[in-house]
């Protein structure tokens, strides 16, 4: 790709995708209501589902060879292409994924979870519709607007959507390996990831990784009365509380020995540029929920920017002992945990799994049994956004949101997105947000902002266009 010059998409481009919006709304909310889940323990009958109306959305859309692409156990993928632009075009894959996150608890949805429910804030709400099936629909939308005014593109595209992101890609690996011909390409696009707030388009240019482990502790054979035993008698839950206290200091700052040693140090630029972003701290605050007298959690030398993108961060993401309503005056015979770490990127993902195996083996309270077994190890993502296709995503951004974009990180991972751009030849990855701090995506009330969704699919259409200059 050679700089050019900037090159928008048509008019009537714009203009078909605002025409065909709301006939897109109902698409996503019929590919919403399809629960995906790809987690254990859920019908894999609904992930079919799922690439199915995927798979009919790209052949509405007039996309060509769209196929269910399947390999070993995984949930299915669905792939399409249009190629018509010629041997000399550029080629762009487009990615996205299809399966979603459990649903969590029903009481705390105020509509139901797969139940897209569109509401007075400009919001559409329900579990998906932004991670990813909106990620989806924004691409498709932009193509089927081309196709219909223009009759073909002007570069070519490749599609593929997962249906197993939400639970590491795990066989993504093998997919690139026995299909490496088909996916050639020259830049990757994905939108699974954040802008920086509502209505400010973003380019994510790093992705944290992740490094994570189950822990079980075992004190007695089975649980006995805590008033007749208590004292002299261990158990797993208190055992397992002074465990988990020697994870963080008193900051919140993780305390595991050597697992901040290879955390790169930000240059002043960097940082520089962090300090140029704007921040809301009220804004913030409230968007993640905190509660009044909460302050923020890790060393204080560092921006909230720089804790959430370029720091590692560590957390109880779950914790199983007795369930209130079941509880008795016992003292409990086993407790489990996952610590899930987020690592800065370019930390060893594998050498934090092992010290962080290593801490919760060691000296364990009271001397109770340890079992730990590492269940997540993935590097984090950088990239330098320079050169042609981050150039055209800017332009295409600014011109579909109306204002200039900004370069974030991104405080969540993605394990694919590094072996993905090397397996096909270190093509530049754009990672264009549609997410925003509102959204709350893997919670409850999970949503969109209708309005930023218009203007991503407006962008997608001016990013054929730029690519293709």
């Amino acid at each position: 790709m050679l700089p050019c010059v900037a090159v928008p998409a048509p008019q009537e481009i714009l203009d078909s995708i605002d025409d065909r919006f709301d006939a897109t709304i109902e698409d996503l909310i019929d590919l919403a209501r399809i629960p995906s889940v790809s987690a254990a323990g859920f019908d894999p009958a609904q992930v079919e589902r799922s690439a199915e109306k995927v798979a009919e959305l790209f052949s509405d859309a007039g996309l060509h060879g769209v196929e269910i692409l399947r390999i070993d156990d995984a949930h299915p993928y669905v792939t399409a292409e249009r190629l018509d632009a010629g041997p000399n075009a550029p080629t762009a894959l487009i990615y996205a994924h299809h399966d979603v996150q459990p649903p969590g608890r029903p009481e705390h949805w105020q509509t139901p979870a797969f139940e897209p429910a569109r509401r007075a804030d400009g919001r559409l709400y329900g579990r998906g519709v932004v991670d990813d099936k909106a990620g989806i629909l924004l691409h498709v939308a932009a193509l089927r607007a081309w196709l219909d005014t223009q009759g073909s593109l002007p570069i070519n595209v490749k599609l593929i959507v997962e249906g197993e992101e939400e639970i590491g890609s795990e066989h993504l690996a093998a997919l690139l390996a026995a299909h490496r011909e088909r996916f050639d390409a020259d830049v990757l696009v994905l939108s699974d990831t954040a802008n920086l707030d509502t209505g400010i388009p973003s380019l994510t240019t790093s992705l944290r990784g992740m490094a994570s482990a189950d822990v079980t502790l075992r004190a007695i054979d089975h649980p006995i009365h805590s008033g007749m035993w208590g004292g002299p008698v261990p158990d797993a839950a208190t055992a397992l509380s002074v465990l988990l206290a020697r994870l963080v200091d008193g900051s919140g700052e993780i305390a595991i020995p050597g697992l901040l040693d290879d955390v790169p140090v930000l240059s002043s630029a960097q940082r520089a540029a962090l300090e140029a972003l704007p921040f809301d701290e009220a804004a913030f605050r409230r968007d993640a929920g905190m509660l009044a007298g909460s302050r923020f959690a890790g060393d204080e030398r560092y921006s909230v920017y720089e804790k959430i993108w370029h720091r590692p961060s560590l957390a109880v993401t779950a914790l199983e002992a007795m369930p209130l309503a079941t509880a008795a005056n016992q003292l409990i015979a086993e407790a489990k945990a996952r610590i899930g770490v987020r690592l800065a990127p370019g930390q060893d993902a594998d050498r934090a799994t092992r010290l962080l195996v290593e801490f919760l083996a060691s000296d364990p309270p009271h001397g109770v049994t340890v079992e730990v077994t590492p269940d997540t190890a993935v590097t984090g993502w950088r990239t330098t956004p320079e050169g042609p296709a981050f150039d055209a995503a800017r332009r295409a951004l600014a011109a579909g949101f109306g204002r200039e974009s900004v370069e974030i990180g991104c405080g969540g991972s993605i394990p694919f997105v590094g072996p993905f751009s090397e397996v096909l030849g270190g093509i530049p990855a754009l990672l264009l947000g549609l997410e925003d701090p509102p959204c709350n995506a893997h919670g409850e009330n999970e949503s969109l902002n209708l309005d930023d969704f218009r203007k991503a699919a407006r962008s997608s259409a001016h990013l054929l266009a730029e690519l293709g200059c």
